[in-house]
């Protein structure tokens, strides 16, 4: 196998090999975290397995005889196994077009690999049995390398599957169990990360959705049936709904607060929650609530000061975005309907929001504590937070803001121990606040380095039992982890 040209093929397919990991299935699809996709993570552990023992061979040995029938039906098996991966990743998502293309070239990549290794396997198979030590130079070196690779991936993708069956969210119905009798509802931002698996619980439950998005493919993604818009302008005014849901708006921590960036989070929810005031304006039925989404970014940067409903605002952008927000759904309560403001935490869940981008890098040890890592973290589990909202929307005696936060904030240096714990790795890295500062500008100092030390008053007040209230435990819960059984056996008692 002294062909350079082979080589060079064998060379193009690691590296497309690793960016379709590094990037698809580690990356945009995060593949590890999808219960969805447990067939197709133990696909990809044998086949980077059979791609281990192929580099190892192909580097250092020249396998004869019955060796060489061994190495052939590996390599036969390799293109059953992707056959079989083609179709579950059709059946099971839906893939991007990088991914298609790139898949594509693999294919194509790996066959002309397999024409110019095929005179040599047909002549060393008719030698006798035998394993002939061999040396190619850097080239074996990089097989190596590769096999070290694919080898370390294959173990974490067949982890990666036996932890997916502890990845179970539960029925989604039983977090609407208290919002009887059936409801008419309008949930903007229903293709969102929230407003997915609120959506998914609303339908569970039997009650009537209609979901505004102005992109029709997202809809993909939701559970069914549900009524899909594009515009306000499509809902007839003798349309009845008994609540809005209200939870679109422009992503705030997914880059640098430019003048546009800044332009563009404001306006999203503004203009957004103005047409729903106009909609509510011609409705010959006007719904009796509107929860609309805040955050605790209202409060500003408040370090250790604890902060209820009741408290006062410090200026910080953050604030400017929610009371901009809370001023324009305030105004719809002007026509009679209840308003309730959730000013939401930091949302936990393995399907999105801030903690799906932390769960690669904790769990391959590049995790760790942001700034002096003293800062407030309140936070909130997604079902929690959907199990507020159906709550908020029965409870006709709660109006106004509300603390959408677990009864236990932490520091981020007791998150970032948590989340280490939970996922069995450590975290040693320190993120110094200067660097995050410069590099991140006023978005990295008032999303990462700056908190708030929210209570959920309010909610404690009318009963509300939280079915994750401390941290470690739902970390452990949200990752599945081994230790979790315990933990999601309480939930459901508290639930």
């Amino acid at each position: 196998m002294d062909n350079p040209l082979l080589w060079i093929l064998i060379s193009i397919q690691v590296f497309m090999g690793a960016f379709d990991t590094l990037v698809h299935h580690e990356g945009t699809e995060r593949l590890a975290w999808r219960p969805s996709q447990k067939t197709e993570l133990r696909l990809h552990s044998i086949r980077n397995f059979f791609y281990t023992v192929i580099f190892l061979c192909f580097a250092w040995l020249e396998p004869h005889g019955a060796f060489t029938i061994a190495l052939t039906a590996i390599l036969g098996l390799e293109v059953l196994i992707t056959l079989w991966d083609f179709v579950e990743e059709d059946m099971t998502r839906t893939l991007p077009g990088s991914e298609r293309i790139n898949h594509t070239l693999l294919a194509l990549n790996y066959g002309a690999i397999l024409a110019l290794a095929v005179p040599y396997l047909w002549v060393w198979s008719a030698l006798p049995t035998a394993l002939v030590p061999v040396s190619y130079g850097w080239w074996s070196v990089m097989a190596t390398l590769s096999a070290v690779g694919v080898g370390l991936f294959s173990a974490r993708d067949l982890l990666a599957a036996n932890r997916s069956e502890r990845l179970t969210t539960g029925n989604p119905a039983t977090l609407v169990a208290q919002l009887e009798p059936r409801q008419r509802i309008l949930v903007t931002g229903g293709t969102g990360f929230i407003g997915q698996r609120l959506v998914q619980a609303l339908v569970a439950g039997g009650h009537y959705v209609t979901v505004i998005t102005r992109d029709p493919r997202k809809a993909d993604t939701l559970t069914h049936p549900v009524r899909i818009i594009t515009s306000l302008r499509q809902i007839h005014s003798a349309d009845r709904f008994d609540a809005i849901v209200n939870l679109a708006g422009e992503p705030v921590a997914n880059g640098l607060w430019t003048a546009q960036k800044r332009a563009r989070i404001i306006e999203s929810r503004v203009e957004t929650t103005k047409a729903l005031d106009a909609l509510v304006q011609r409705l010959d039925h006007k719904p009796a609530c509107l929860i609309n989404g805040s955050a605790v970014g209202w409060y500003g940067l408040r370090q250790d000061e604890k902060l209820t409903e009741a408290s006062t605002p410090c200026p910080a952008f953050v604030h400017q975005i929610c009371e901009a927000w809370e001023q324009s759904a305030n105004k719809i309560a002007e026509q009679g309907v209840r308003v309730v403001i959730l000013r939401i935490g930091l949302v936990l869940s393995a399907e999105g929001g801030m903690l799906a981008r932390l769960l690669t890098p904790f769990e391959f040890c590049g995790g760790g504590i942001l700034g002096n890592g003293q800062q407030w973290m309140p936070w909130i589990e997604r079902d929690d937070l959907v199990r507020i909202i159906a709550f908020t929307l029965a409870r006709h005696d709660i109006t106004g803001p509300v603390n959408a936060t677990a009864p236990e904030p932490v520091r981020n240096v007791d998150f970032t121990q948590a989340l280490a714990q939970a996922l069995n790795r450590p975290a040693f890295l320190r993120f110094p606040e200067r660097l995050l500062a410069r590099l991140l500008g006023d978005m990295g100092r008032e999303t990462m380095l700056g908190g708030q030390c929210v209570l959920p008053t309010l909610l404690q007040r009318r009963g509300f039992v939280f079915a994750h209230p401390k941290l470690a435990p739902a970390l452990r819960v949200i990752t599945g982890a081994r230790s979790c059984t315990s933990e999601r056996k309480a939930q459901e008692r508290r639930a």
